[in-house]
């Protein structure tokens, strides 16, 4: 049975970058040239993803103890070019899972607009999502924060069925993160989207969740750290923003 779970955040990628160009600039679109699940990471995001070496070889992973630790994987581009920078400035050498549970939201039709875009394009949508709100608001050929809710529920009950395996250190995206946090701790809507208007899982970040024996929810023990980052060699990022509008 898994008692902590460990949720990195992707370091920067190219697409958080021209999104938040495209925010300040007041255009309609962002430009992105590849599909979402092949986005990279940005030259910062690599160094990001290489300073989470030093946090992971901390951890133990192919050490006595690291026999006891799952790791597992979004299959986008992004996540698992963080990962493999993160484990190879560690030295170590696990199995790796990937699991399409952990992809990052889809956005539908919504996919590579802005804020401006959104309004411009889909008025009609963008007044169905003022209406119904962030949690259960579902952009046509898109995923509402629910529906992610549901994959990361399936994902858990797998996770927990996983023989001689207490903790288990994932690497995914931002809304898969702040929903993982939602169904452990028992957060109900008005609670999460109250949490996430204050706290954004930056890039790179490391989030910690443990179970104590015995008890009905997790513990939120540490959100979005980024004490392994440095202002000198691989800064934070945030790139604030509307997640229902941006890529990620």
């Amino acid at each position: 049975m898994i008692r902590e779970l460990l949720l990195v955040r992707h370091g920067e990628s190219t697409a958080n970058v021209a999104a938040t160009a495209a925010e300040e600039d007041g255009s309609e679109t962002v430009d992105v040239d590849e599909r979402d699940a092949d986005v990279p990471l940005s030259d910062r995001g690599v160094e990001q993803a290489r300073a989470l070496g030093s946090w992971v070889a901390d951890l133990g992973l192919d050490g006595p103890d690291g026999a006891r630790t799952a790791v597992w994987v979004s299959p986008y581009l992004r996540a698992r070019q963080t990962l493999r920078a993160a484990l190879d400035e560690a030295g170590a050498d696990v199995t790796v899972h990937v699991d399409e549970r952990l992809r990052d939201r889809e956005l539908g039709v919504l996919d590579l607009l802005t804020r401006r875009g959104v309004e411009a394009r889909h008025p009609d949508e963008e007044a169905r999502r003022r209406r119904l709100g962030k949690f259960y608001h579902r952009p046509p050929g898109g995923e509402s924060w629910a529906d992610v809710a549901l994959r990361v529920r399936s994902l858990l009950r797998d996770l927990d069925a996983l023989p001689d395996v207490d903790r288990v250190l994932v690497t995914a995206h931002d809304a898969v993160i702040m929903l993982v946090v939602y169904v452990c701790t028992g957060l109900d809507e008005a609670d999460l989207l109250e949490f996430a208007r204050g706290n954004t899982v930056t890039n790179a970040s490391v989030t910690t969740l443990r179970l104590d024996e015995g008890a009905a929810w997790w513990t939120l023990v540490r959100f979005a750290d980024v004490d392994h980052l440095s202002e000198e060699h691989a800064p934070v990022t945030a790139h604030e923003g509307d997640r229902d509008v941006r890529p990620r």
